[in-house]
């Protein structure tokens, strides 16, 4: 499987990180960062790809390359109103936008809170277009004991999203 994750924003780039340091190993990870969202050093030790988001001629800026599907967590308002309103100024907005084009899988994780109206009609304009709308929402029937198993759980249930085999969590039997 060929993912591009993008990691968006200040706020929530911890969870963003995580995301990507869970994917199995077989995964080819194409990891674009904002310019509020620096976390290369948290990948030395993992095979990712990097892309800086000026950079709007990289290779997964075009559909000829092949993505499976794009996760963008987090997903600041900015961003996500850019990708409704079909801004492809940086090449988090381009990726999301060829998703789109492509009709591949999108998962866009929102991470403030409340959501404004604008947001929440953003969102529903996305949705209606099949794009996934799945912010970090803490699920208190998965039982997690620590704040680290409330993680996993929400990164378990965007990679059941995304297809992506995984135990991060006890399913129901």
């Amino acid at each position: 499987m060929k993912l591009v994750v993008a990691i968006s924003g200040a706020s929530g780039v911890a969870l963003g990180s995580k995301f990507v340091q869970y994917l199995p190993q077989n995964i080819d990870v194409h990891l674009v960062y904002s310019q509020n969202a620096k976390v290369v050093e948290r990948f030395e030790n993992r095979r990712v790809t990097l892309h800086d988001s000026s950079d709007i001629a990289a290779s997964i800026s075009s559909g000829s390359f092949r993505v499976d599907a794009t996760a963008i967590i987090p997903c600041s308002m900015n961003t996500l109103a850019k990708i409704a309103c079909g801004i492809s100024d940086n090449l988090v907005t381009r990726v999301a936008a060829v998703a789109l084009k492509e009709q591949k899988k999108l998962l866009l994780a929102p991470r403030e809170m409340p959501f404004s109206a604008i947001a929440l009609e953003n969102m529903q304009k996305l949705a209606t277009l099949g794009v996934v709308i799945a912010p970090p929402v803490i699920a208190y029937y998965s039982e997690a004991k620590t704040v680290e198993d409330m993680e996993k759980f929400i990164i378990g249930k965007w990679y059941d999203i995304l297809g992506i085999e995984h135990n991060l969590f006890k399913r129901w039997s």
